[in-house]
């Protein structure tokens, strides 16, 4: 009887090998295996492929030494933030407009776009631009006047704080508004003023610096970095921050170790603040005796005009007009007799588009 066909098994796949198979290979050879465990190792020579540096791009507890030795003039900076917010909450919403666009002109000029305060008014209310290049500076301090004037701030939600517009670069944006956070959340035992400088002085370093487009006018990266700066020292949405810019600052340079930093960012805030906190005693000196001299003045419009001309650097007719719902005929006299009364004076020498300012 003939045998039937035998079957192979596994065993007999496993004896025969064939003619093109390899000689086993060692499991130490195989480079797509796991390496070892470093923590096993006896010696750095022994690491199979060389290590990334560990160290930290921030040290924060430099930033915390230094500010321990700073301890001082950083309590002086915060009386006279003290000082300045007190001014700001007991006087006239238009007391902090006003602050906001001497801080955001004062940062154009740091950056490069050099933007006076009365042009920067302008077009906020008006609109009033030259050519595009002018349009997209004015755009850039516009946007800042916003940020500094309220809303939330930059601890809340810094990627809608910053507004950025950039599909392609979103998740790259991301990833570096994530490095900042994890730093400033690192920080967390260090004075919100202390804390805010450290947030301006990492923007390059997490590379916050690479702006992307906001509807086509990004805001340079120092006035941005300010900008954050300025509302994360207060951390508060009701349009209050600490100036870092006004009458020069010096206390926004780079460079050093982190007390030499530290310490230009109190120094520069500080006299910053108190010419915010002369500012405003200024137009309150300025409103008390407008009103004094227009108190034989009948009609809503006198009183109105004076509030218009504490709240903005410049008034033209059409804007008070606009804001104060009077007839054109009305707002220019009363502005014509206030000139000639001498409290507020006409800054073009022009017949037409005219516009004045508080002489303050």
């Amino acid at each position: 009887m003939q045998a039937g066909p035998k079957y192979r098994t596994p065993k007999d796949d496993a004896v025969e090998a064939d003619i093109f198979d390899h000689d086993p290979v060692d499991e130490d050879d195989l480079w797509f295996l796991p390496g070892p465990d470093h923590a096993t190792l006896d010696a750095p020579h022994d690491l199979p492929l060389p290590q990334a540096d560990q160290t930290p791009l921030v040290d924060v507890a430099a930033w915390v030494a230094a500010e321990a030795a700073l301890a001082r003039p950083l309590a002086d900076l915060a009386l006279q933030v003290g000082a300045l917010t007190a001014r700001l909450a007991a006087g006239p919403a238009g007391w902090r407009q006003r602050l906001a666009l001497r801080e955001a002109a004062d940062l154009s000029w740091l950056a490069g776009d050099r933007v006076p305060m009365e042009r920067l008014a302008l077009w906020l209310t008006l609109r009033l631009a030259g050519d595009n290049e002018d349009a997209q500076a004015l755009a850039r301090a516009g946007w800042a006047v916003r940020r500094l004037q309220g809303g939330a701030g930059p601890a809340d939600d810094l990627a809608a704080f910053l507004g950025r517009q950039s599909e392609e670069g979103q998740v790259q944006l991301d990833h570096q508004i994530a490095d900042w956070t994890e730093v400033m959340g690192q920080a967390q035992q260090l004075h919100p003023l202390s804390r805010a400088a450290l947030g301006f002085h990492i923007w390059p370093v997490v590379g916050l610096s690479a702006g992307h487009a906001m509807g086509g006018a990004a805001p340079l990266p120092l006035m941005e970095a300010a900008v954050v700066a300025a509302r994360y020292s207060l951390q508060t949405g009701d349009g209050l921050f600490v100036p870092l810019a006004l009458g020069g600052a010096g206390g926004l340079r780079a460079g050093g170790t982190p007390q030499d930093r530290l310490q230009r960012w109190i120094s520069g805030a500080d006299h910053a603040t108190r010419a915010g906190v002369r500012m405003l005693d200024a137009v309150s000196a300025w409103e008390a005796q407008a009103n004094e001299v227009c108190a034989g003045l009948s009609g809503r419009t006198p009183p109105q005009l004076l509030r218009l001309l504490c709240d903005w650097p410049l008034v033209s007719a059409p804007m008070a007009e606009a804001e104060t719902s009077a007839s054109r005929a009305a707002v220019q006299r009363n502005l014509n007799w206030m000139t000639k009364a001498g409290i507020i004076r006409e800054v073009t020498g022009q017949g037409r588009y005219r516009f004045w300012t508080a002489a303050v």
